[in-house]
């Protein structure tokens, strides 16, 4: 069936968004030098010094940069930051989906998942394959795209991919816990946008992982009474999920009580792309290597 004028136009627009994007990651060296350039040319100008010899010819040019720059564009960018650059704008528009042929345990996740995820879309995997969903999701305007993963009917993958240049987290499952396995019973769900809770993300590669996680969901309110944690201890990450209540003119966290509302699960990055799912030579951007002899004593996030 010949593609739709709407359908064309979202090609073409993607196929220019990664074009940008390339060229944008080509000047990024470049840029950079400029950056150091302009900086060194800032200090000279606050610390009342003289330029350095290097910098005298370029002067004009690069005081009439500083000039027009503002705090957004001040820093040193790159095609990283252009990945998330416009994050906050609007709420973000996840779809989950499952692997192939998923078991009935599996599908329960990818539901729960989906109730997690505020603005989220569950869609059946059905026989499509991993460039036809892709493209589904880019020219249906959804932001990113979370796959689970399953061996043996347990939930032990997790893969999260912006759209629509990337980067794609690759994650593995452990210990998962749907609602009505939790003990005690689970709370009920809130629908509220909830707060983002990360922790012990120190690293500039923890920072990427915390940027991945937290656009998943929306801006919420300040009352919101859901939150969602995502805990790291020695690069392994706990998700948990609570609603909270508090006495009325509750002052201390003593009067705060939380129920989890699940699911709860173990996760560990094992590899970013800087590409979409398909992108099969996308560049590698981190890559975990347990077998190395200082693996144990290192941590990466």
């Amino acid at each position: 069936m010949p593609p739709t004028n709407s359908g064309s136009a979202s090609h073409r627009r993607n196929a220019r968004l990664r074009r940008e994007y390339l060229y944008r990651k080509s000047l990024s060296a470049s840029e950079s030098t400029s950056y150091e350039a302009k900086r060194r040319v800032r200090d000279a100008l606050s610390q009342g010094k003289s330029l350095p010899t290097e910098l005298r010819a370029t002067y004009d040019k690069l005081k009439d940069d500083i000039d027009h720059e503002d705090a957004k564009h001040e820093g040193n960018t790159s095609h990283v930051d252009d990945e998330y650059g416009d994050a906050g704008w609007s709420d973000p528009r996840v779809c989950v989906t499952t692997s192939r042929s998923p078991s009935s345990r599996l599908k329960q996740f990818a539901k729960e998942m989906k109730v997690v995820i505020p603005n989220s879309t569950r869609i059946n995997r059905g026989t499509h394959r991993v460039d036809e969903l892709v493209d589904v999701c880019k020219t249906s305007d959804f932001t990113d795209l979370v796959v689970v993963q399953e061996t043996r009917g347990e939930p032990d993958g997790l893969v999260v991919c912006h759209l629509p240049l990337g980067p794609t987290a690759y994650f593995t499952l452990s210990g998962a816990v749907m609602r009505h396995d939790l003990e005690g019973g689970a709370a009920p769900m809130s629908e509220a946008y909830p707060h983002i809770v990360l922790n012990n993300f120190s690293t500039e590669l923890g920072r990427r992982i915390g940027s991945v996680l937290k656009c998943l969901f929306p801006i919420p309110k300040p009352d919101a009474r859901r939150i969602v944690t995502f805990s790291n201890d020695s690069d392994h990450i706990s998700f948990r999920h609570h609603v909270h209540s508090k006495e009325n003119n509750a002052h201390t966290t003593d009067d705060v009580t939380l129920y989890e509302v699940g699911p709860r699960f173990e996760m560990r990055l094992y590899q970013i792309r800087l590409g979409t799912l398909e992108m099969k030579d996308a560049e590698n951007e981190y890559v975990l290597k347990p077998y190395m002899n200082t693996a144990s004593k290192r941590t990466v996030l």
